[in-house]
């Protein structure tokens, strides 16, 4: 091939990797995976989204929940108010009423520390609820973020596989025949990865969320433990 020749096929050729041939080029088995490793991705970033905006409700709806709790000169009508709103500071101290109704019923005089110890019980669990509910979704971030990078790997594997499939069929070592199979292959990981790091990055984080919502329900619980022993005392 003479000079002139090279030059023009240099000119011909992509200056810049185009994803879409890329995947359209890319054998069956490949497109399967990086199909999936995008599908993921987009679901990882539909939780990053909900679960932001969702805690941001959850802060907001326990400040304000809070601060008319501690204010309250009535707590039984302020539940009332607050029954079906999705507030946990609202439901952690529904789970302690409800306990100091059946510790309290009938007129007698309850024991007071068992009374403690049951009231303890049950905030605790409703502490644990909330924060279960409030983390369901991120077993799916953890699992990309592991899963991921193996599942572009694969692809990875697959698409070299085929790439000295093609040589032997060939007969061709060129980087002509070599490279577009690499190409695919190496694209299949990097799609694994841009699913895998920000699924870890957000699990971490909303992970801290979530520990730092429970430890405030827990301290709101414990408040009102004291005020519940409180009036057991009293």
């Amino acid at each position: 091939m003479t000079a002139l020749a090279l030059l023009a096929a240099a000119a011909e050729a992509p200056r810049h990797l185009n994803p879409v041939k890329l995947f359209l080029d890319a054998d069956p088995v490949v497109q399967i995976v990086m199909a999936g490793l995008v599908l993921a991705s987009v679901w990882v970033w539909t939780i990053v989204v909900s679960f932001s905006l969702r805690v941001a409700r959850v802060r907001k709806r326990c400040d304000a929940y809070e601060r008319e709790f501690w204010k309250a000169g009535d707590i039984e009508s302020l539940q009332a108010d607050h029954a079906k709103a999705d507030v946990p500071s609202a439901k952690v101290a529904a789970a302690g009423l409800a306990e100091w109704r059946r510790s309290t019923a009938g007129g007698r005089t309850p024991d007071r520390e068992g009374a403690r110890q049951r009231l303890a019980l049950v905030m605790d669990t409703a502490v644990a609820q909330e924060s279960e509910r409030l983390a369901e979704r991120l077993n799916f971030l953890a699992t990309v973020g592991a899963v991921a990078p193996f599942v572009g790997l694969f692809g990875t594997v697959w698409g070299i596989m085929n790439s000295f499939f093609q040589i032997g069929q060939q007969q061709n070592s060129s980087l002509a025949v070599v490279a577009p199979g690499i190409s695919e292959a190496l694209f299949a990981t990097a799609i694994g990865l841009f699913a895998a790091i920000p699924a870890v990055i957000a699990y971490n984080r909303f992970s801290h969320r979530v520990d730092q919502i429970e430890a405030r329900l827990q301290r709101f619980a414990d408040r009102f433990h004291a005020s519940l022993s409180r009036e057991l005392e009293g």
